[in-house]
């Protein structure tokens, strides 16, 4: 099992606010690996970084070997690194089909119309609300998008920033499906999830953030076990 993504020794601040401390970790092929913590931890500020977003002050971010260093986040897409940003950011007045095809910008032309349809299968709900304007989907619905749109750039590393977040509780269920689909069909995967028991029961391992360190890690069944995680995170 091959190593997609190694994170050492990483520094960001924003300002005079050190936000992320000498943060290490890596994900390797084929897995679920997911970030946990409370609001504040640093969680977002590591997939930013890693996605080209945000400067690091130092420490260094290797993708499938090769250093992204000061890459720009377009050509860090390119290199099959896909992010699904907090908040979804899906492009609000164009279709849903629209959006899809902005996913795909990075790829020859000619080669998305198989991805499309993989993804429609993918998301039947999309293929339906296909000329649908983004903005007036769903919650839910917009979710989904924004996980097509970014599997358009056929990533072999999908990173997904708080995807839950603002949704129902029956639809949290439906998305985490969808990750463990999409993962159990070959995706590897970088969660940051605020809802630590689902993110938990879907990873593979998971590292726990506390102010900008990472306090604990360990596989998702045994930090679920945990009783200092339980009691911080879980509700227990």
């Amino acid at each position: 099992m091959c190593t997609v993504l190694t994170v050492n020794d990483l520094n960001v601040y924003y300002g005079a606010i050190h936000a992320v401390k000498n943060v290490s970790f890596e994900v390797r092929e084929g897995e679920v690996v997911t970030l946990i913590g409370a609001n504040g931890a640093g969680k977002s500020t590591i997939l930013k970084t890693v996605a080209g977003q945000l400067p690091a002050r130092s420490g260094t971010v290797d993708f499938l070997g090769q250093p992204l260093g000061s890459i720009p986040p377009h050509k860090i897409v390119t290199r099959g690194l896909a992010l699904v940003p907090e908040g979804r950011q899906i492009f609000q007045q164009l279709s849903v089909e629209e959006n899809l095809e902005m996913g795909a910008f990075t790829r020859p032309k000619g080669e998305s119309s198989g991805s499309m349809d993989e993804i429609y299968a993918r998301f039947p709900r999309l293929y339906e609300r296909r000329r649908q304007i983004a903005g007036t989907l769903s919650g839910g619905e917009q979710q989904m998008l924004a996980i097509g749109r970014a599997l358009m750039s056929k990533p072999k590393l999908l990173m997904l920033d708080e995807p839950s977040m603002g949704l129902a509780p029956i639809l949290v269920g439906q998305i985490f499906e969808i990750i463990r689909e999409l993962n159990q069909n070959g995706t590897t995967i970088l969660l940051v999830e605020q809802n630590a028991q689902m993110a938990l029961s879907v990873a593979h391992r998971g590292y726990v953030l506390e102010t900008g360190k990472v306090l604990l890690t360990g596989t998702g069944e045994d930090l679920l076990k945990d009783e200092s995680v339980k009691r911080a995170y879980l509700g227990g």
